[in-house]
């Protein structure tokens, strides 16, 4: 299943809605008289696991810093509830790619929740804020893909060595039923599925993470939606979004240059006794984008300063090709073509074939998620991928998982004709194969081994020598070192 891209953690999942847009002030208006006339009677939801203690032996508590001498557990009681945890991230081409090597990355992620009914504020609320610092580098260059091959090294940016506010959302329910939420928002984070969407914990792809078709979907933005669960095993949403926002901006009005639509509904399911999920999601904005149809001269123009905010930031690497072979083509003569509006559609399943007599929670299952979009000015056409999940079906391994998976990314027929039929660089599509098993060594430790085979969408770039060389298939080993303190 593919969560909508927008929603903050609900108490719920189930099937299809139509997401309207207004008028951002008439959005705004209406969330806060719902959070205003929320006085009692609110959802007694919990978006977050709050256990009995935070203490205990070293290898049985949560978290690795224990209860604070039991402020935490008084905390938790109250509804506050802190993490603080770090994200490692290595991962070395081995063989072929662009280059061979190795490349370090890592995240600091901070995040405060509160439940405002425990905390004695108001019944049925609950405060998100979120942070996060990235270091080090990335390996995205040396695997030749244009798909990032670490989802973590898009956060805070590809690169982005920095602090920046992923998250600051109130989410209020009015009944068990319904909800509202307002703020700045972390998309990523509401990707998470039964089997894939969670790069801290399962996939490293990008590919794996989310339909790229989506790529449209700013990282982090401001916006606000509704959340309904009209029956227990069905969950509708409809959200809007500051079409241009980013994890490293706190402006909403600079995020809300364009406007951003999403619906989202999904429908658990259980077949002959086995748990599963069916999602479509629906998207639109109307924010004015570079089109993928240019003048040849426009072309360095759209590749530096079109943001593709989940891709592996393409432009420079396809500039210094345009400036090696076509030097006349990076000053514009002409004004560049705009498109006004986009649109992008996916639909996505999971489903367990296997699980332990009465265990929800553990077993073997499939996954399978397709993307479309319009293809101008989106550069992604379509999506798929598909693989096999698990979890805790190792003895005495409760909390391990693993997975394997195919992806592929094809990319619009629009994107660079001129490159793709003088120079033969590919860009037609993007295939990857990745498997990994997360072993939950303690419960604030997780290990991963992961290995990808990535067939890169460019087949040529620049060598050392400023000559177009082959891109082979990469290679790519990675390890992930997850510690919450």
């Amino acid at each position: 299943m593919t969560r909508a891209t927008a929603i903050p953690e609900a108490p719920s999942r189930g099937v299809v809605s139509l997401y309207r847009y207004s008028g951002l002030r008439l959005l705004c208006a209406a969330l806060i008289a719902a959070v205003v006339l929320c006085s009692s009677g609110g959802a007694r939801a919990q978006p977050y696991p709050v256990p009995p203690t935070w203490g205990g032996d070293i290898l049985d508590r949560p978290r690795l810093l224990g209860d604070w001498g039991g402020l935490r557990d008084d905390l938790g009681r109250k509804g506050i509830v802190l993490d603080i945890d770090a994200l490692l991230t290595p991962q070395t081409v081995l063989s072929r790619g662009r280059n061979t090597g190795g490349n370090f990355w890592g995240n600091l992620d901070y995040t405060l929740n509160i439940d405002t009914q425990k905390a004695g504020l108001w019944p049925g609320g609950f405060l998100k804020l979120q942070a996060d610092t990235g270091f080090g580098s990335n390996a995205y260059r040396d695997s030749g893909g244009i798909i990032p091959i670490n989802t973590a090294a898009l956060i805070p940016g590809p690169n982005n060595r920095t602090t920046a506010l992923m998250n600051a959302s109130l989410t209020q329910f009015l009944s068990p039923q319904f909800g509202a939420f307002l703020g700045k928002i972390n998309t990523i984070d509401s990707s998470a599925t039964e089997f894939y969407g969670d790069y801290r914990t399962q996939f490293q792809n990008a590919a794996f993470n989310f339909p790229m078709s989506l790529e449209q979907v700013p990282i982090s933005t401001f916006g606000g939606g509704l959340i309904a669960i009209p029956q227990e095993d069905i969950l509708l949403s409809a959200t809007v979004l500051g079409a241009n926002g980013k994890p490293d901006s706190n402006d909403p009005g600079e995020a809300f240059n364009g406007v951003m639509v999403l619906g989202t509904g999904e429908l658990k399911v259980k077949p002959w006794g086995l748990a599963g999920h069916h999602a479509v999601n629906i998207e639109w904005n109307d924010k004015k984008r570079f089109s993928l149809n240019q003048d040849p001269s426009n072309l360095a123009t759209l590749l530096l300063q079109e943001r593709f905010p989940r891709l592996a930031s393409p432009g420079p690497v396809l500039t210094q090709i345009i400036a090696r072979f076509f030097p006349n083509l990076l000053v514009p003569v002409q004004p560049a073509n705009r498109e006004t509006s986009s649109w992008a559609v996916t639909y996505a399943f999971d489903q367990y074939f296997w699980q332990p007599d009465g265990d929800p929670k553990h077993g073997v299952g499939l996954f399978f998620a397709f993307g479309a979009s319009d293809g101008n000015p989106n550069p992604i056409q379509y999506s798929f991928l598909t693989g096999i999940g698990g979890k805790g079906v190792v003895p005495g391994r409760p909390d391990d998982t693993f997975g394997i998976g195919l992806a592929r990314t094809e990319f619009s027929d629009a994107l660079l004709p001129l490159l793709r039929q003088r120079l033969d660089l590919g860009l037609r599509h993007e295939d990857a194969v990745e498997m990994y098993y997360n072993a939950a060594i303690t419960g604030w430790l997780n290990l991963t081994a992961d290995l990808q085979i990535v067939k890169p969408s460019l087949t040529r770039a620049l060598n050392e020598d400023g000559r177009l060389a082959h891109v082979d298939t990469a290679l790519v080993l990675g390890t992930r070192l997850r510690v919450r303190f």
